[in-house]
């Protein structure tokens, strides 16, 4: 059964940095493109960011530009989301996700385009 498991998230201050994992089992994600999400209190699931099978495409939601950095390591079968200069705003559980690749990575930065969802992990910026 395939399987995505989050970590990495916790507690800190603004300003800080954080390393997300997601750990991909149960099946091969061989073609996948990966993507990560969040949902903050009170709001709907927003994208966050997108990385390519090759990892040659990436894509961001504005917000994050500059500040998040996606990346994947196929041999492990796992998907990273590297979190700098953090913000009380960054607050939410962040949600790793996978769905088909072949087609543009624009069509990822909808939730409708994955196919595999993790549990998710809470990230708490305090200020």
């Amino acid at each position: 059964q395939a399987q995505l498991v989050e970590s990495g998230g916790g507690l800190v201050q603004a300003g800080d940095s954080l390393r997300l994992s997601c750990a991909a089992s149960g099946r091969t994600f061989s073609g996948y493109t990966m993507g990560w999400f969040r949902q903050a209190p009170g709001k709907e699931r927003e994208f966050v960011a997108a990385i390519s099978w090759s990892g040659g495409s990436t894509y961001y939601t504005d917000s994050v530009k500059g500040r998040f950095t996606i990346s994947r390591d196929n041999a492990k079968n796992t998907e990273y989301l590297q979190l700098t200069s953090l913000t009380p705003e960054d607050t939410a559980v962040y949600y790793c996700a996978a769905g088909k690749g072949g087609r543009s990575i624009v069509v990822f930065t909808t939730s409708r385009a994955y196919d595999y969802w993790g549990q998710g992990t809470q990230v708490t910026v305090s200020s």
